[in-house]
């Protein structure tokens, strides 16, 4: 462990870029993970980080030390409270940041090749896409319902915030590290290609559309989910093989992105059940 006293090191100097900067964040396909949980959930699904960075006097504390035994000597550094405040965007109680490499895709779980090379999709996959969904927050939120609900893969449009900025990460609490994200996808070709292969598209509307306990939500489907204000631009809506509404009492205001997603996420698992049983 090596500790660092000057805020003009190197490292420390490349964590706070990172940090401040969604461009070199996206540019570098790196994150910062602020806390020990996402740091726990990270070396549990990846690995020990690139770096690990500690709050020198927090270093004994039982989640920390933890921490500091499953990574490399030469990547952790220790440093002063006060360096540790500057840097960060949480509290310095959080005591801990870590630099990881953002997940490349892996191959897609939900699809089969079948003898001549054709591609198939798996009978029960799900999909959950993302359409313009700008803040942050309701991205972490978004794929940590989508993990909870076992979906099998997250896609995001190339107008989404970055899945693996700080408050996506923090939103979805480890969730990045469990589920299947792909980012800047042309959804409206995606959606021709899912629907060649047999898939539904499930578009969500403010109104008009079936409510989700009226649905038929089995099945292989990808449920896309609108940006905040506008909802789903119309050439996706047109790909949609069912439309969905959340019903709502009068005078309410509509779900946001995030509570719409989960409404309509284990909906599909209550079905599933329903069926298997």
């Amino acid at each position: 462990m090596q500790r660092i006293e000057s805020r003009h090191n190197p490292r420390l100097r490349e964590l706070a870029r990172l940090i401040a900067s969604s461009r070199e964040r996206r540019k570098s396909r790196r994150c910062v993970l602020e806390g020990a949980h996402l740091v726990e959930v990270y070396c549990d699904r990846c690995g020990p980080p690139e770096t690990l960075v500690v709050v020198d006097e927090f270093a004994s504390r039982p989640d920390v030390a933890a921490l500091i035994a499953r990574v490399p000597g030469a990547r952790v550094l220790a440093v002063p409270r006060r360096l540790f405040a500057e840097i960060a965007s949480l509290p310095d109680e959080v005591g801990v940041l870590a630099v990881v490499p953002v997940p490349d895709p892996v191959a897609d779980p939900a699809a089969q090749r079948d003898a001549g090379g054709a591609v198939e999709r798996a009978a029960t996959a799900c999909f959950l896409l993302l359409e313009n969904v700008q803040d942050p927050g309701n991205v972490g939120t978004l794929l940590r319902s989508a993990a909870a609900a076992g979906v099998d893969r997250a896609v995001l449009s190339s107008g989404c915030a970055f899945a693996w900025a700080p408050r996506a990460l923090r939103a979805g609490q480890g969730a990045q590290f469990l589920a299947r994200i792909d980012e800047g996808v042309d959804l409206v070709a995606w959606s021709a290609r899912f629907a060649g292969q047999g898939g539904r598209i499930v578009a969500t509307q403010a109104s008009g559309g079936a409510a989700p306990w009226d649905a038929d939500l089995r099945g292989c489907v990808a449920i896309a989910i609108g940006n905040e204000g506008s909802g789903l631009s119309a050439e996706l809506v047109t790909r949609a093989a069912l439309r969905v509404t959340i019903p709502m009492a009068p005078g309410s205001e509509s779900l946001n992105a995030a509570a719409a997603a989960a409404v309509i996420l284990f909906e599909r698992c209550r079905q599933l059940r329903s069926c298997a049983g």
